[in-house]
């Protein structure tokens, strides 16, 4: 089988600045990548795919005439083009309009500037998404694993479902908040829980204490998958008793080490 390597991706830029775009390809370029398709806004990029579906998108954040948000979200209600691995490279920093990027599923968020290390291994994470790798447990069939996945964001919970899928988990349940995720959970058992921390009527901590101490269940594996930057927060997160916490973006490669050191030990 033949493995795909950083060379032979094929990428769609969409950067309205040609200065930027240029700065962009050349370091596309030391990396290896040299199919490399250029568009200067949201409609040109949207023409173009229709004629071309590329292995990845990278895009600026504010375009002429569109946001990446409304970009992505727009790609993510397309059959054709819903899968298709996507990289922001933006200077914006603001969390509040980060945030909705980060829930669509992105497989990496570079700054203005970054560096090479960062780009090689967003370019790595998207190899991992076009060539995914199943997961092999010792203690589990990678099959009969039952796993309930929570999260607000419905685009959110499509994109780790997707990952988890690669993977070979096809056994998964969803809820959109803690509330209706304790719910299933009072009558049906599972192997290991995904949630958000950020969530209305219930949030992950809330959910990881009624799963530790109404449940009673203090060894079921439970992974935290937010872009929650307070660091107070977090801590008392990991106090209530989660397994593990995870950022966004969903990266395949540390999310299969996470999932084997939860299910494993």
């Amino acid at each position: 089988m033949t493995t795909l390597t950083v060379e032979d991706l094929a990428l769609l830029l969409i950067e309205p600045s040609n200065t930027q775009a240029k700065i962009i390809v050349d370091r596309l370029h030391s990396q290896g990548v040299n199919k490399i398709e250029l568009a200067e806004n949201g409609r040109e990029a949207l023409l173009r795919l229709k004629q071309y579906v590329p292995d990845l998108i990278v895009s600026s954040m504010y375009l002429p005439d569109i946001t990446a948000v409304e970009l992505l979200s727009q790609l993510r209600e397309n059959p054709q083009l819903t899968t298709l691995p996507f990289m922001l490279i933006s200077s914006e920093t603001r969390i509040q309009e980060l945030d909705p990027i980060r829930q669509a599923g992105v497989v990496a968020m570079l700054p203005k500037p970054f560096d090479n290390q960062d780009l090689e291994r967003a370019l790595k994470t998207t190899l991992q998404y076009l060539e995914p790798q199943e997961l092999e447990l010792d203690n589990y069939d990678i099959e009969e694993l039952r796993v309930l996945l929570v999260d607000d964001s419905r685009l959110a919970r499509r994109h780790i479902q997707r990952v988890l899928n690669n993977m070979g988990i096809i056994n998964v349940t969803e809820a959109e908040n803690g509330k209706k995720a304790a719910a299933i959970m009072s009558r049906e058992t599972f192997d290991l829980v995904i949630t958000d921390y950020n969530m209305p009527v219930m949030d992950g901590k809330a959910l990881t204490d009624f799963i530790r101490n109404q449940l009673n269940n203090p060894y079921l594996p439970i992974i935290m998958v937010t872009s929650e930057q307070n660091n107070t927060q977090l801590a008392a997160v990991q106090q209530a008793g989660i397994s593990a916490i995870c950022d966004k973006p969903f990266e395949p490669g540390y999310v299969k080490s996470l999932l084997y050191r939860c299910l494993e030990t």
